[in-house]
Parts: structure tokens; C-alpha cells; sequence
């Protein structure tokens, strides 16, 4: 592998790791700050690109954020209704809201399970006449991600510091403090899972808008995969461990596709590397004992 080759693939797995790690980030919310496991994240993140896509194809790409975002809440507010108002297991309900999602995409993108964006502007092509004459140039895609990524992480860092923040967080430690504290946990619970999924869908929206084309099963994987970054980046500090966690899996997903892997074998990576994410703290932990019961029994051979 040459250079040039090698930081090819760096560019790519930096630029989608971080878009995507924006559906990090909103896995972080709900599942670790709130303890709600969420699994409509692949839904929304289809709806985020399905929306974005078919505003952005109306001639307003700025607009196309907005209405992603507003989408992801809107998806957010149903599940956590579900789970809070209805009595719907917090699993049950990702899934059911899952599984309609899918015909609302469809019908975002007018009965079509394909929306191409060849001919339409963008953020990102938007930004790319914007830095032509510059250094950045060519950087398009990178400089759109990150001022995503830190404008998303600024205000996790100052919301989480707030009345409100700090109350979402106790509510996923205990649910019921924050109530006999005089605090709502389903007003805190819907709250936090419209953030998490307008997060969500703006990721979907991102990714849609530098693919230049959305189809029906451009979030499939992607609550695995945002697990899988979650946990790849939880022991280095917070949101940024986050950020980078999404850049390495994404770089060992551009290392297995360089190696001309079978498309239909991409899923199990991401599943061999979940449980190598989940497994490496306890092996870590269970090494040195590993290590003695070996010790002795080499010293009694």
C-alpha cells in the first residue's frame, strides 16, 4: 500500500467516520446518559437523508438541515410517547417506530426507493465554491463534517451543563430521584430522545447530501455501527472519544473494503468488531490472571 494510497483511505474513513459520529453522539445521549437503548436510530437516520435529500431537491440545501433535524425530533418525540405515555417497552418501541419508518421514507421520496442528487446543490457543494480559492480546497466534505461534529459537541458540552442537561442525566442514573426531586422524567425522557434523533437525522442528512443520492437502506447497520464507535471510543474523554471512536471504526471498514471484501460480508465486521469493543475492557481486565495461570503452568511442566 502506498502513501498516497494509505492517506486516500485516512480522507475517507476521517470524513465519513465523521458524519456518522454524529449518530454517536446521539447514541451517547440516549443510551448512555439517558439508558434508553434506542433502536430506531436506523430508521431515523434514513429519515434525516430521505428529507434533507428531497428539500435540498427543491433548491434549498441550508433549509434541507433544518428540516432534517426537525424531522429526527419528530421521529424522537413518537418513541419516547411510546415508552413513557403508552406503557411500550423502551426496546419494543424503537422497533415499532423502526419498522414504520420505513414506509414513511418511501413515501418522503415519493414512492421511490432511490433520490439522485447528481444535480442538485448542496451544503457541501455550496461550501466547495466557497473555499475554491483556498488552501482548503478539496477539503470540502472534511470542513462541512467538522463544523457539523464541533457545533454538535459544543452544545452537548453546554446543554449537559444546564438544569435541563443535568436533569436527563439523573433521570437515566435514577428515575426515580428525579421524580421525588419534583422533576418530570417523561418531560426530561422525550426530551433528550428528540435531541438524540434530530442528531441522528442530521447525520442521515449529511451523508445523503456528499453521497450525492439517498436509497431506502442508507441506515441500515447503523445503530451497530454507531455501538460500535460508542464503545470504541468510551474510554478516551467523553464526546470526543466519541468522535474518534466513529473515525476508527470507519477506518477499519475502509481497510476491509480496500481488501476487496464481499459486500455481504461488511456486516459481520461490524459485528466481530462490537464484540471486540465489548469483550477488550473485560479481557483486558482478566489478562494478568490469564497470564499467571499460564506462568504456572509452564513452571510446572
Amino acid at each position: 500500500m502506498t502513501l498516497a494510497t494509505a492517506l486516500s483511505l485516512g480522507e475517507t474513513a476521517l470524513k465519513l467516520g465523521l458524519i456518522c459520529s454524529l449518530t454517536v453522539l446521539a447514541l451517547f445521549l440516549s443510551y448512555s446518559m439517558l439508558n434508553v437503548c434506542d433502536l430506531s436510530t436506523d430508521g431515523c437516520f434514513t429519515l434525516g437523508a430521505a428529507v434533507g435529500a428531497a428539500v435540498a431537491v427543491s433548491g434549498h440545501p441550508f433549509l434541507s438541515i433544518i428540516a432534517a433535524m426537525l424531522a429526527g425530533i419528530c421521529s424522537g418525540f413518537v418513541t419516547g410517547f411510546l415508552q413513557t405515555k403508552m406503557g411500550v417497552d423502551s426496546l419494543l418501541a424503537g422497533i415499532i417506530v423502526n419498522t414504520g419508518l420505513y414506509s414513511i421514507n418511501i413515501a418522503v421520496m415519493g414512492g421511490s426507493s432511490l433520490i439522485n442528487m447528481n444535480r442538485t446543490d448542496t451544503v457541501f457543494s455550496m461550501m466547495k465554491d466557497v473555499l475554491a480559492d483556498t488552501p482548503l480546497k478539496g477539503r470540502t466534505d472534511i470542513i462541512v463534517a467538522l463544523i457539523a461534529v464541533a457545533a454538535v459537541v459544543a452544545f452537548l458540552v453546554v446543554f449537559l451543563k444546564t438544569r435541563l442537561g443535568l436533569a436527563i442525566r439523573a433521570t437515566g442514573n435514577n428515575a426515580d430521584m428525579v421524580k421525588s426531586s419534583s422533576i418530570n422524567p417523561v418531560f426530561t425522557t422525550i426530551i433528550g430522545l428528540c435531541i438524540a434523533n434530530s442528531f441522528t437525522a442530521l447525520s442521515g442528512c449529511l451523508l445523503s447530501q456528499s453521497q450525492k443520492s439517498v436509497d431506502i437502506n442508507i441506515g441500515q447497520g447503523m445503530v451497530t455501527i454507531a455501538l460500535a464507535s460508542l464503545l470504541i471510543g468510551g474510554t478516551i474523554v467523553r464526546a470526543v472519544g466519541m468522535v474518534l471512536g466513529s473515525f476508527v471504526f470507519r477506518l477499519v471498514y475502509t481497510v476491509a473494503l480496500r481488501f476487496n471484501m464481499p459486500a455481504f460480508m461488511l456486516k459481520l465486521v461490524s459485528s466481530v468488531i462490537v464484540i471486540l469493543a465489548i469483550s477488550g475492557p473485560y479481557l483486558k481486565r482478566q489478562w494478568p490472571q490469564l497470564k499467571r495461570r499460564m506462568t504456572h503452568k509452564k513452571g510446572g511442566i
